[in-house]
Formats: structure tokens, C-alpha cells, sequence
């Protein structure tokens, strides 16, 4: 059986795995799931959250299966390439796969993505929201309906720095990339224009949405016993 450490991805905590979570454990898995840390207003989260992942896969029994949701791509790059030791594979779930230099600005910036996002509000503490009438068509729109809303409530700021932190490194471990046909945040365009970029081992595709936790967590877990 497997280690996983899931990362969730901006906006996003630990309870985005919740349905997910106990269908790994009845299959024999072990689950981490952690909420990331705080960060000072202004700073650049990456390291932070980055030794964060590295430690706890440093911690587990055995060397874990790195699941980074979107944004939790560039924490998983970034993990893996402190402590390659303790990971298996890095997965990237319709995550940011991006070369050393790249940010979630840069690869939103490329044709693929369709246009630089429109949903994106100013928050508190330097960071950035999702506008409240985007979140469900944009991230839950194959998510049965009292789920979308229980998830969007539960949304918090993102911290601005996340969205211009460069990937310093990218760790010479096997990847596995889960695409999302349906997803609205991260095109199937640009999710297939950075695997090309940086192949992986592993390519699985799934017809959900940019939350298949939520839309389709039987698929996804399959998906990830795959990988």
C-alpha cells in the first residue's frame, strides 16, 4: 500500500479531501493531509509551504506519493526537490507543472490558458479572492450542487506572493499528471501545453471538473491508485 500526501490548491485546506480521504484508507492507503501554513502578509509562501510538505514526507513511514492540486503543483516541485528521499512520485492533479522560472502568472499568461483571469478580487492582508459569483461555475460545475456551496463557503484568501513565486527547481523524480477534461480554472489546453513542456511518466485524464474531490473523488481515488 501507499503513502499520500495531498496539497490542496489556492483558496483551498485539508478539508477539500474529505471525500477522498477515507476511500484511500479503505483501500489500505495511509493519508496526509495538511492544512499549509499561515504566511506573513506580503511574503513569498513557496519556501514556507514547501519545507512544510518536505518535512512531513520526510516524517512519513515510507517515501509518499507528492498530490499537488493547481497551485499545490508548485509546492510539490518544490517539496520534492528538498527531499527527493522521501518521495515516491509527484502527482500533479490538474496542477501547475511548470520549468524552474515558471509561476502560476507566467503559465496563466500563455495562450492556452484562454485569457488572464477575470475572477480574481483584491482581499485582505494582501491577498486575493475568488469574485463569489465565479466560484461554483468556475471551480465546482460538475459538483453536485449542496457541495459547491458547503465548498465555496469555505474558501479563504489566497496570499498575493503565491501567484509570482518562481519554481526554483525541478526534482528529477517520476511524475504522474491526473488532467481534468472539464476543468475552467486550468484549460485542458494548458494543463497538456506544460506536460508537454515537462513530460511525465504517467498521464491519466479524467472527465471532471478543477475539483474532481468534490465532482468525482471515486474516479480520482482510482486515478491515484493508478498512479
Amino acid at each position: 500500500m501507499a503513502v499520500f500526501l495531498l496539497v490542496p490548491g489556492a483558496w483551498h485546506g485539508a478539508w477539500c479531501w474529505e471525500a477522498l480521504t477515507p476511500l484511500l484508507e479503505a483501500a489500505g492507503h495511509q493519508v496526509i493531509a495538511p492544512d499549509l501554513v499561515p504566511v506573513p502578509a506580503g511574503a513569498n509562501p513557496l519556501p514556507l509551504w514547501a519545507r512544510q510538505v518536505a518535512d512531513l514526507a520526510l516524517a512519513a513511514p515510507e517515501p509518499v506519493l507528492l498530490v499537488g492540486h493547481s497551485r499545490g503543483g508548485l509546492v510539490i516541485s518544490e517539496a520534492g526537490a528538498i527531499a527527493p528521499q522521501a518521495v515516491r512520485k509527484l502527482v500533479y492533479l490538474t496542477g501547475f507543472l511548470l520549468p524552474p522560472g515558471g509561476s502560476m502568472q507566467s503559465a496563466m499568461a500563455m495562450k492556452e490558458a484562454g485569457g488572464a483571469p477575470d475572477y480574481l478580487r483584491p482581499a485582505r492582508g494582501r491577498c486575493l479572492a475568488v469574485a463569489a459569483e465565479a466560484v461554483v461555475p468556475r471551480f465546482y460545475n460538475l459538483a453536485p450542487p449542496e457541495l459547491a456551496a458547503r465548498a465555496a463557503a469555505r474558501l479563504q484568501p489566497e496570499p498575493m506572493g503565491s501567484f509570482s513565486a518562481a519554481i526554483t527547481a525541478t526534482p528529477d523524480l517520476p511524475r504522474a499528471y491526473i488532467e481534468c477534461t472539464e476543468d475552467r480554472i486550468l484549460p485542458l489546453a494548458l494543463q497538456r501545453a506544460m506536460q508537454a513542456a515537462l513530460p511525465c511518466d504517467t498521464v491519466l485524464t479524467l472527465q471532471a471538473d478543477h475539483s474532481p474531490f468534490l465532482s468525482t473523488p471515486k474516479a480520482l481515488a482510482n486515478a491515484l491508485e493508478r498512479a
